[in-house]
């Protein structure tokens, strides 16, 4: 691996971890993003480039030199003029800028168990864009994470937020539909090394715990010691209260998509699970602070400010 990487996103959530791991191994790490630092304590050691899909000569340039890129960008759901199929076609933009540039080794983040005929467009572009990177003719690693948890993640920090703050709190149908997080540094190093290999990859990333998201939350809520009343409600039922509580936050919570993947059990995986970190004995270290603060997905991703 060469001495300069870029990573999309290092201002954001994943892309942060990837890029202090390579900054702690001495690489030279760009990023292309619009976003302005945040919660990233190495950004001041990270050369920002504009991530302007308008642009491909300009993502070409700044990309020149670089021997690997590590993609984070992705979107969550269509918002605003933001879809999927959008998405498709920007990442589409930044590999071919990628390949333009001479850049050597493409490290994707994708997810677990994607597939061309979803009828869930998250996991059918994502599959899209395998297919695309696969036959792109550049050196790839794609890594395929389930739902992954730490500090300043989405789904995991809202469910102990709402646990600590609300009275009751609703799973969906059964809830024992399972998922298998994967925590964000064991992610990372993942990835990390991945990008050092030569050989063309898809990879899982999963962590060694599997839970039903029923037995995940409770865990959660003992974690925390939640007073929350837990309750099973009717998948639709829980999800126009998601929608309740994303009003209430100005965010949006769940989606019926999301919701229809991790009920299919999408969050899961066949092969051995490459993460070591259980989320039980990081939840048993990390409860005082976990979830005390909410996570929005809109003001993450779609501010102004």
């Amino acid at each position: 691996m060469g001495d300069l990487i870029a990573v999309t996103g290092a201002y954001g959530y994943i892309g942060k971890y990837i890029a202090g791991r390579l900054l702690s191994q001495g690489k030279q790490v760009i990023t292309l993003t619009n976003k302005q630092p945040g919660f990233n304590s190495s950004s001041d050691q990270i050369k920002k480039y504009p991530l302007d899909f308008t642009h491909p000569g300009a993502l070409t340039a700044a990309l020149s030199g670089v021997d690997t890129l590590y993609n984070t960008y992705w979107v969550r759901f269509n918002y605003g003029q933001m879809s999927f199929e959008r998405a498709v076609a920007n990442t589409q933009t930044l590999l071919q800028s990628a390949k333009n540039a001479g850049v050597r080794r493409i490290v994707h983040l994708s997810v677990t168990n994607p597939t061309v005929d979803s009828a869930l467009p998250y996991y059918r572009g994502k599959a899209l864009l395998e297919l695309y990177i696969q036959q792109s003719g550049l050196s790839y690693a794609i890594i395929r994470p389930s739902v992954v948890f730490g500090f300043e993640d989405i789904l995991m920090n809202n469910i102990a937020f709402l646990l600590r703050h609300s009275p009751v709190f609703a799973i969906p149908g059964s809830g024992q539909y399972r998922l298998q997080p994967i925590y964000v540094e064991d992610l990372a190093n993942i990835a990390l090394q991945a990008g050092a290999s030569e050989q063309n990859q898809v990879i899982d990333a999963v962590g060694p715990d599997i839970f039903s998201f029923d037995a995940l939350v409770h865990l959660i809520s003992e974690a925390i010691d939640s007073h929350s009343w837990i309750i099973h409600l009717p998948p639709g039922l829980a999800l126009f209260l998601s929608q309740v509580i994303g009003f209430l936050v100005k965010d949006i919570v769940l989606t019926k998509d999301e919701l229809r993947g991790l009920m299919a059990e999408l969050l899961i995986s066949n092969q051995p699970p490459l993460g070591n970190t259980s989320i039980r004995v990081w939840l048993a270290a990390n409860a005082k602070v976990f979830g005390v603060k909410y996570a929005s997905e809109l003001h993450r991703h779609f501010s102004t400010k």
